[in-house]
């Protein structure tokens, strides 16, 4: 038993020095595309699956269409305590690896994990006990809640899982070990969009199948997820005996998470916003911007996901001292997220209407989501510098330029312009909004960004 036990003591070690070389010599290119390709590959089939979610409830009707936009921002909050946690913890853990001090991977990870579940199962005890009033908190109206009862009520039991599949995937990610992440998130994102038809239609569940659909997904996800920590793919384990004694662990954690807790958690509370604020022009307007929310997180997924792959580079080469090669790998993620996420801004700008009415084929849905699709994707040709941007600070953990960043995009720009806009030009200050918010984040971007980068290519000159 101990010469097993040394043999994999000394195979982990072999698999951190292989792992340092990689992520320390390869080309920043090759790394960055590498690591992304993976990730954007599964955050597109987890974006499809949630398109899936909004496409089969519209069968229903726009009521119905309007109540996974309700519940999408609950959702949200639990993504924001999962990618607090999984962020902070995988932050910390690249960097560890970088400076070659493996011991405190295990701590990182068990404590960001079951800090994820313990904060996810509090968000659904709260939910469960007022289901009513967090739904019409959240923006349904009277005629939506019945059908965002349904929904809601699966989620809340998932939850949980939501949130610690959120850490499990930052932290493969951090790790480098992208391929792993992207296998979890697939198969449970593919399993939901088999299982929306089968439990909405053939089964005849109706909304409440679509949400039985998410809960078992996001379930299948996690134990696939967990499963990837097994054997020697991975330095991170996880039980509770490496959860950490020391509150300076927690505060790590937290410091380099908030970031992450402040964008999603911004991200949810805007989406009540904006779903009061489109109420008042009818079930459509709900309808249809969250229809175009889904569309542009689809767009931006692209750049996102070359950022995701860049995090674990960043942080990897900023613990190794390595600062001229944080710098590159930048300036290489903002280029190509921009250049690909291009693309498939410019299909939305040139046939929105079509797009929206795939999911709802309603005028007043159509009418208004058109041409909130349209202004919300020209914006997203400036969205990549300031993904990039926020994902830079964070992986670095410079946590206090990172949370500004992530403020400004879903807070400090969006909700005095949502606030204001439909005041001046009703419908479409709700429409053009979050694009004005969009543009003028990524402009503060730039000056804070390059600010620092001259500073980082002077310490790697010295």
């Amino acid at each position: 038993m101990r010469n097993d036990k040394c043999a994999g003591g000394h195979a982990a070690l072999d698999n951190a020095d292989a792992q340092y070389r990689k992520m320390t010599e390869t080309p920043v290119s090759h790394l960055i595309l590498t690591l992304a390709a993976p990730t954007i590959v599964s955050m597109m089939v987890t974006n499809i699956y949630n398109t899936a979610d909004t496409w089969f409830v519209s069968r229903e009707g726009t009521s119905a269409a309007g109540a996974v936009s309700v519940v999408f921002s609950l959702m949200a909050i639990y993504q924001a305590f999962g990618f607090m946690f999984g962020h902070g913890a995988g932050s910390n853990i690249s960097r560890k690896l970088g400076e070659k001090h493996e011991e405190m991977v295990k701590t990182y990870a068990s404590t960001s994990l079951f800090l994820s579940l313990a904060s996810g199962a509090a968000v659904s005890l709260i939910g469960l006990l007022f289901m009513d009033p967090l739904l019409r908190l959240l923006g349904s109206t009277e005629t939506i809640l019945p059908y965002a009862r349904q929904y809601v009520l699966w989620v809340l039991i998932a939850g949980p899982l939501l949130s610690a599949s959120c850490v499990l995937n930052n932290i493969l990610r951090y790790e480098g070990r992208a391929f792993y992440a992207m296998i979890g998130l697939m198969t449970g994102g593919i399993l939901n969009m088999i299982g929306d038809p089968v439990l909405m239609f053939g089964l005849d569940l109706g909304v409440s199948g679509a949400g039985i659909s998410t809960a078992v997904s996001q379930l299948i996800s996690f134990v696939i997820l967990l499963a990837m920590f097994r054997g020697n793919k991975t330095i991170s384990r996880f039980h509770l005996r490496y959860f950490a004694r020391d509150i300076r662990v927690v505060k790590d954690i937290l410091a380099a998470g908030f970031p992450s807790l402040i964008r999603q958690g911004l991200n949810s509370f805007t989406t009540i916003l904006l779903n009061h604020q489109a109420a008042l022009y009818g079930d459509a307007a709900i309808a249809a911007m969250g229809i175009v929310s889904k569309v542009t997180f689809f767009i931006s997924a692209v750049a996102i996901g070359v950022g995701q792959g860049f995090q674990p580079v960043s942080a990897f080469n900023y613990g190794a001292k390595k600062y001229r090669r944080v710098v590159q790998a930048f300036r290489f993620t903002a280029f190509a997220g921009t250049l690909m996420l291009s693309v498939m801004a410019v299909i939305c700008i040139v046939v929105p209407a079509p797009i929206v009415s795939w999911f709802r084929d309603d005028a007043d849905v159509v009418a208004i989501g058109a041409a909130a699709l349209r202004y919300q994707a020209i914006s997203c040709l400036f969205l990549s510098y300031s993904i990039a941007a926020g994902m830079l600070f964070q992986s670095i953990g410079v946590s206090g330029r990172a949370t500004f960043l992530a403020a400004l995009r879903a807070g400090v720009c969006f909700i005095p312009l949502i606030l204001l806009l439909p005041r001046l030009f009703g419908i479409v200050g709700i429409e053009l909004a979050q694009p004005c918010s969009d543009i003028l984040s990524t402009v503060i971007s730039v000056g804070v960004t390059e600010v620092y980068l001259r500073r980082l290519l002077k310490d790697a000159g010295s």
